[in-house]
C-alpha cells in the first residue's frame, strides 16, 4: 500500500505524541518535528507507510534518547488486557462458533493503537466487535486453509493486543509461530511484550528483524523470510502489517479494525468496520 497525502499530518502528529512521552524538554520536540517536516518533503508517495514510520521512530529514538517511549503504556496495556484474558476466555468456551469468537476478540485488541488513537475503551469495544457485522469476511476460507495447514505464521501487532492474539491462537490447534518487532516502535510488540502477554505458552516467538511499524519485507531478517515462505497460512494482525503486506502473493490473512480514513478507503469499507480478509492475489486465484 502506498503513502497517501492524509497520511503526511498522522506522521506529524505520531511524532508529536512519541516526542511528548519521551520527554518534556521543548526543545527536543521542536528539533524533532523540525526533523519530521524536512524528511517529509522527500518521502516517495509509492512507499508504504511503516517504511517511512521506521525513519521517523528512528529519528524520535536518536533525538529524545528514549530507545522504547511506550514502554510504560505497554506495560499497563498488557496488565489490563490480562485482567480482561478469564473473561474472555469464559465467552470463547460458551460460543456456539469459537473460532470465529475468537476472532472477534483478536480484532477487538487491535484497538490499542498509539499511531491513530490516544484514546480507546477496551472494554467497550470489546463489547461491539462482539456483536458487530464484518465488512470483509473471508470466514470460510480462514478455516478450509486452516485445515490444511501444518505450520502457521502469526504477525503480531501491538503489545496490548497480543493477550488476544493467544485466545485465538489457543483456537487454532495447530503449531503457531508468533513474529514481533525487533526494535520498539510506537506500542508494537517486541519479543519482551509477547512474554509478557504469555504468547511463549502457546506458540515460538521469532522476531522479523524491523524496525518498522509493520511488516516490509525487504527490511526484514533472513530466519522471518524463510517462515514466511514456507508457512501453510499466514495470519496478519493490525493495519501496518496489512499496509506492508496487501499485495503479497502469499496466504494472507488479514485481521483488521479499520481505525482511520486511508486504511478504510483502500478497503474499501467504512471507518470502524471490522475485517477478515484474504489477500487479494490468493482471492482472485480462488474466484477464477
Amino acid at each position: 500500500m502506498k503513502t497517501y497525502l492524509d497520511c503526511l499530518p498522522c506522521f506529524m502528529r505520531q511524532a508529536l505524541w512519541a516526542g511528548r512521552i519521551a520527554t518534556d524538554d521543548e526543545k527536543k520536540i521542536k528539533e524533532l518535528l523540525d526533523h519530521v517536516g524536512c524528511m517529509l518533503q522527500d518521502i516517495p508517495m509509492d512507499s508504504t507507510p511503516p517504511q517511512t514510520g521506521d525513519l521517523i521512530y528512528r529519528k524520535i529514538r536518536e533525538i529524545t534518547g528514549v530507545f522504547d517511549p511506550y514502554k510504560k503504556i505497554k506495560q499497563a496495556n498488557i496488565k489490563d488486557a490480562l485482567k480482561l484474558y478469564p473473561e474472555l476466555k469464559q465467552i470463547v468456551n460458551k460460543s456456539d462458533n469459537r473460532l470465529l469468537t475468537a476472532i472477534r476478540i483478536a480484532i477487538a485488541g487491535n484497538i490499542i493503537d498509539f499511531g491513530v488513537n490516544k484514546t480507546f475503551n477496551l472494554e467497550e469495544d470489546i463489547r461491539k466487535i462482539l456483536k458487530q457485522d464484518f465488512a470483509i469476511f473471508h470466514f470460510q476460507q480462514f478455516v478450509e486453509q486452516l485445515e490444511r495447514a501444518q505450520s502457521i505464521l502469526y504477525l503480531g501487532d501491538n503489545a496490548g493486543e497480543s493477550v488476544f492474539d493467544k485466545i485465538l491462537i489457543g483456537e487454532l490447534g495447530k503449531p503457531v509461530t508468533y513474529v514481533v518487532r525487533e526494535t520498539p516502535v510506537i506500542n508494537d510488540v517486541t519479543f519482551s511484550d509477547a512474554v509478557d502477554s504469555g504468547l511463549d505458552q502457546v506458540a515460538k516467538i521469532i522476531s522479523s528483524g524491523s524496525s518498522a511499524p509493520g511488516t516490509i519485507l525487504n527490511l526484514c531478517n533472513d530466519e522471518f523470510i524463510r517462515q514466511f515462505e514456507k508457512a501453510d497460512m499466514i495470519i496478519s494482525k493490525g493495519q501496518g502489517n496489512y499496509e506492508g503486506l496487501s499485495a503479497v502473493d502469499r496466504p494472507v490473512f488479514f485481521l483488521l479494525k479499520a481505525k482511520c480514513e486511508v486504511i478504510a478507503k483502500h478497503l474499501n469499507v467504512k471507518e470502524d468496520d471490522i475485517v477478515l480478509k484474504i489477500s487479494d492475489k490468493i482471492s482472485q486465484r480462488s474466484i477464477q
